[in-house]
């Protein structure tokens, strides 16, 4: 079971977020350029996480909360990875997630893209669907994402990433 803060601390988060995202102007930047989508790009990636940290910041389990969530959890974490650090690969078919760079960059290499997609300050990137990705900092500082994501409370640790 995952530990709460107050529920209003969540909510009240996550809709800071939410505005934060409405007013960004750089809302949705870093996808994927138009003629190097591809269905199959990627296969697989870096399998090992390292250099970074993830800490909860909140969360709510929704069991009673709303109708079909029973068994999920709406959570709001901070994520710093390191230089060189590595989000390994990981799914996100029944976990959707919004992330937001906060400072530093990020690259990004989604199952379908040929190319790596560089995620910078202010940045959104929503993960939904097919997709399957792993990301490396690449840059010479830390990175900050803001992520919020639904989780099964039966995730194993090993597909708990972003």
């Amino acid at each position: 079971m995952i530990r709460t803060q107050s529920t209003f601390n969540v909510i009240l988060a996550a809709a800071t977020l939410a505005g934060v995202v409405a007013i960004s102007s750089h809302a949705y930047a870093g996808e994927c350029p138009a003629d190097q989508m591809r269905p199959d790009a990627r296969t697989s990636g870096e399998t090992a996480a390292s250099g970074v940290s993830d800490n909860i910041l909140g969360a709510i389990e929704l069991n009673g909360v709303i109708q079909g969530l029973d068994g999920r959890a709406l959570r709001l974490r901070k994520l710093v990875i390191q230089p060189g650090g590595v989000v390994p690969w990981h799914t996100h078919g029944d976990r959707p997630a919004i992330i937001m760079t906060v400072s530093g960059s990020i690259t990004e290499y989604r199952s379908t893209c040929a190319v790596g997609i560089e995620h910078t300050a202010g940045d959104v990137t929503r993960e939904y669907g097919n997709i399957s990705h792993w990301w490396r900092n690449n840059g010479a500082v830390p990175t900050v994402l803001i992520a919020v994501d639904i989780k099964r409370d039966d995730m194993p640790p090993s597909e708990d990433h972003m």
